[in-house]
């Protein structure tokens, strides 16, 4: 799924996701195994294979929903 990435206002990580009209913050990031992990606030579990380095924000990238 497309997951929007971007920074609010305070410079707290935001993922938004379009196909939910979903917008929550990332409380915890993970390296793992096959890329990062990202944890949002309503407890969904996001894995971005291979994120691009240095992180660029905005941006968006292609996740995969690992648990909800």
């Amino acid at each position: 799924m497309k997951v929007m990435l971007r920074n609010d206002d305070t410079g707290k990580l935001i993922a938004y996701v379009p196909k939910k009209d979903l917008e929550e913050a990332v409380v915890e990031q993970q390296q793992g195994e096959d890329g990062q992990i990202l944890t949002l606030a309503n407890g969904w579990v996001l894995g971005i294979p291979n994120p691009e380095e240095p992180a660029k924000l905005p941006r968006t990238v292609e996740a995969k929903r690992i648990s909800s």
